[in-house]
């Protein structure tokens, strides 16, 4: 998932804050989030990378591409004795479609995939002619709920396509254990969830990188995501290395020689001015996450006596990153009203929001009339009802979530 900015209130046009600025008004506006402000710590850095590459001319496929991608594959860490090997593409969504064509899927093949995420997780199945198949989500986590998947697992089921959403991992325990049992790929959505963990068994004291467990992991460099470049990137995952060589192939026209393409790939590179943004962010990234994850503590003691207002669970065995501070309002039943309201009393308020998502993928009109099977999927419908997501960036501060908090409880009491 990459641009998943499905419904946005926002008033960023309107100027930006800074986290160390004490004279801020109470009415100044606030932004879903604040590029501006991040940028403004690292400046003198992004702008020198920037002009290091403008001034050596290597736009693509330069040294800050390979600088990058090596920097990336230790932070998610690798090692020589067990590589992570990094294939940088264009976006997320060629990352995904890199990913299956790499796996050499048939038209017709069954993939299983949540209908709670972004259009880009489903659409590439559908562009690859593969079959998708679509489950519910677990009620607390919003991820792929493994119950739903070995239920819908059938001898035409060829690989597993779980999102970690909103910055927390899927239960990649439960799925992979599915994935051995059935001889199925797994395939990692990643967008929204850089930096995240799993911890594979109870005893694990750190856990795994999202991205890194599965076949093949893909994310995203859009400029809003934990880690977002400056334009569009992406990037996948995998410690195969005939799969890595595959992906690269599949990202430079199905090339490894100049004029020589072994198989149908297609045009999908990180340029180098993007790489060089990254490669700057990437040292600060579990900053970024740690600040993420301090705003979201202030969240869920701020709405800790709410009834009306379930804050994100974070399950034991993952490290949340959050990339989105996500609401469940009312309960079922009540909860779009519920969500109306809110909503409203933000827009009219000046604060931002998101709701991610309003119709499930299983819903969109893309994806009718193919000859699809639609279930009955409760619980995502349910939430596309009832969720709504907060500010949440770096540069959050506590006054700012009070205020955010105190807008949403008026709204819940009026």
């Amino acid at each position: 998932m990459e641009n998943d900015c499905a419904y946005i209130a926002t008033n960023s046009t309107r100027g930006y804050l800074r986290d160390n600025d004490p004279a801020m008004p109470q009415d100044a506006p606030l932004h879903m989030v604040d590029l501006k402000g991040q940028y403004a710590h690292i400046q003198e850095d992004i702008d020198q990378a920037v002009l290091n590459v403008i001034r050596s001319g290597a736009f693509i496929q330069g040294p800050a591409v390979k600088d990058f991608t090596e920097s990336l594959s230790k932070w998610l860490g690798a090692h020589e004795e067990d590589p992570i090997h990094v294939v940088p593409c264009a976006n997320g969504t060629d990352a995904l479609q890199a990913a299956f064509m790499a796996l050499g899927l048939q038209p017709g093949d069954e993939v299983i995939t949540p209908s709670f995420t972004y259009i880009a997780t489903v659409e590439v199945i559908q562009l690859l002619r593969l079959t998708p198949v679509m489950v519910d989500v677990d009620p607390h986590t919003f991820t792929m709920d493994p119950q739903s998947v070995e239920a819908a697992i059938t001898p035409r089921t060829k690989a597993i396509l779980p999102v970690h959403l909103y910055g927390q991992c899927a239960d990649m325990t439960a799925l992979n254990g599915l994935a051995k049992k059935h001889d199925l790929y797994v395939v990692e959505d990643t967008a929204q969830a850089i930096g995240s963990t799993w911890k594979m068994a109870s005893e694990d004291a750190t856990g795994s990188m999202a991205g890194t467990m599965g076949t093949i992991g893909t994310t995203s460099f859009f400029p809003s995501k934990n880690l977002g470049a400056y334009g569009d990137g992406g990037a996948c995952f995998t410690r195969d290395a005939a799969l890595a060589e595959r992906l690269r192939m599949i990202c430079n026209h199905g090339s490894r020689k100049r004029y020589e393409h072994e198989i149908i790939g297609m045009n999908s590179r990180l340029d180098s001015i993007q790489a060089a943004i990254l490669g700057v962010k990437l040292p600060h990234l579990h900053g970024y996450n740690a600040a993420r994850r301090s705003a979201a503590d202030r969240y869920d003691v701020l709405f800790e006596d709410e009834a009306l207002v379930a804050t994100p669970v974070r399950h034991p065995r993952s490290h949340h990153v959050f990339h989105q501070y996500t609401l469940v309002l009312g309960s079922v039943g009540d909860g779009a009203e519920r969500r109306d309201a809110v909503a409203a009393h933000l827009s009219q308020s000046g604060i931002p929001f998101g709701i991610y998502y309003p119709k499930p993928i299983h819903k969109q009109g893309a994806f009718m009339g193919l000859g699809l099977d639609h279930p009955d999927l409760p619980v995502t419908d349910d939430l596309t009802r009832r969720v709504i997501s907060l500010p949440m960036h770096t540069e959050l501060t506590d006054a700012h979530t009070l205020r955010i908090a105190e807008t949403v409880r008026e709204a819940l009491i009026s």
